[in-house]
């Protein structure tokens, strides 16, 4: 990514963890952790771990010598080792020979990323959270709050604005639980040395293997999984659905906006939003930045998935595409998650905007209503034809709809002033939004 668009597109936090340097340091945290459990097993002397473990600091080794080498190499582990050997034997030159003792590079570059991912993935989850009970709040709070709800661009029938506030908040619910059992498939421990038998281990690869796990703090896995990369796929696929979720809040934040419908706005601030020749401009520029992420993110989603499909015991260029499109996509997210939770956290509404819009079709909203009353006794077809002939000819003449209707016979005997009254009243169309909002908040607090 560009540092000049970091602040556009992702966060510090996000970037700190997927910089180079926690790249090499988690590393280097397989290498500590491998050598400590070698050396309680016994495969390597006891007074090699420490000295090993001494030297796996990234501050310490040159990483653009590292980069440089890599291109030969085809992975980063090969030249770290060199670097973390030679450093190694600075120190203790007999420790230097059990440096990488009975590893892969796909051992250490893999339980790397998982531990980026763990990081990242608490960062994430917490930051759900935050954005689960901003929406929650906001949903309780504007739960009688009427906005013309609309389909294929045009309005409809009046909603709640607490109403769509509940269905984000019932699409982020959902994400966190794909993106909670993602993590729980992801974060596992990938050591099973050159073809995943650990042969070089000889009879004591599991105990290795254990005492690796309970190093690091990950869960030990039934069976290395070198080439069977779903458990990174289904991080991805959750990452992406997510960002959907994301881009939709973006997207209905956006359209409200709209001059011409001005019902709901990024929060201001100087310098926010403004244009470089219009002085009146108030843009949405999180909801563009989320908007972008949106469409960024499911062409790196599909290069995970096409990377699954690897070659026998270690992947040829499968592997090497998701080592920078995994870390891309952990960034790209977290930064349209903080930009939602930024804008939703301070939304602005313009209640008085919401009521008089609903008011422009002049109670076109409320035709399903009024239909639906006099099928009762017209029969659903009869009443439908003649609340549709009456709806055109109001948008014709430009007259209220009440009006029109008021002057038909078969309207007129049929409903009378005080139920017309009641049919264009919008409160009237709120159905069973109440029970959806309680519903989702519910749901959530189980």
């Amino acid at each position: 990514m560009s540092r000049l668009l970091d602040a556009l597109f992702t966060t510090e936090r996000m970037c700190r963890i997927f910089s180079d340097a926690q790249a090499i340091q988690r590393m280097l945290d397989f290498e500590a952790a491998l050598a400590r459990a070698e050396a309680r097993v016994g495969i390597i002397p006891a007074g090699a771990a420490e000295p090993i473990a001494a030297c796996c600091r990234a501050s310490e080794l040159d990483l653009d010598a590292i980069a440089r080498a890599a291109a030969a190499a085809g992975n980063l582990a090969i030249p770290l080792v060199k670097e973390l050997t030679a450093a190694v034997a600075r120190r203790d030159g007999d420790a230097a020979r059990f440096v990488h003792w009975g590893a892969t590079s796909q051992d250490a570059i893999d339980t790397g990323l998982v531990l980026q991912m763990r990081d990242a993935l608490d960062v994430i989850e917490s930051d759900y959270a935050r954005l689960s009970t901003i929406l929650d709040e906001l949903a309780l709070r504007e739960c009688e709050t009427l906005l013309a709800g609309r389909t294929w661009l045009q309005q409809a029938l009046p909603i709640p604005f607490g109403v769509k506030v509940a269905g984000w908040l019932s699409a982020v619910e959902r994400d966190r639980e794909r993106i909670a059992r993602a993590r729980e498939h992801a974060i596992a421990l990938q050591f099973g040395g050159a073809v995943g038998t650990l042969a070089s281990l000889r009879d004591e690869g599991m105990q290795v293997a254990a005492a690796l796990a309970e190093n690091l703090e990950l869960p030990l896995p039934d069976i290395p999984w070198h080439t069977q990369r779903d458990r990174l796929a289904e991080v991805a696929g959750a990452l992406g659905i997510a960002v959907g979720t994301l881009g939709k809040i973006a997207r209905d934040v956006s359209l409200l906006m709209q001059t011409e419908i001005g019902e709901a706005f990024e929060p201001s601030a100087p310098g926010r939003g403004g244009s470089s020749t219009m002085p009146h401009k108030r843009n949405p520029v999180s909801a563009a930045s989320v908007l972008a992420t949106a469409a960024r993110v499911p062409g790196l989603v599909a290069t995970m998935l096409s990377a699954m499909v690897q070659e026998h015991e270690r992947g040829l260029g499968g592997w090497h595409a998701e080592w920078e499109t995994l870390p891309e996509i952990f960034r790209l997210a977290h930064g349209a998650l903080s930009q939602v939770m930024q804008v939703v956290s301070a939304l602005e509404l313009d209640r008085d905007r919401m009521r008089a819009n609903l008011d422009i079709t002049r109670g076109l909203l409320a035709a399903e209503g009024i239909a639906l009353a006099l099928g009762e006794t017209l029969g659903k077809q009869q009443a439908h034809r003649i609340v549709e002939d009456a709806s055109r000819e109001a948008v014709r003449s430009r007259r209220p709809l009440r009006e029109v209707l008021a002057a038909r016979a078969e309207v007129r005997d049929r409903l009378g002033e005080s139920e017309l009254d009641r049919l264009f009243d919008p409160r009237n169309a709120m159905g069973a939004s109440q029970q959806w909002i309680h519903r989702v908040r519910e749901a959530r607090s189980r």
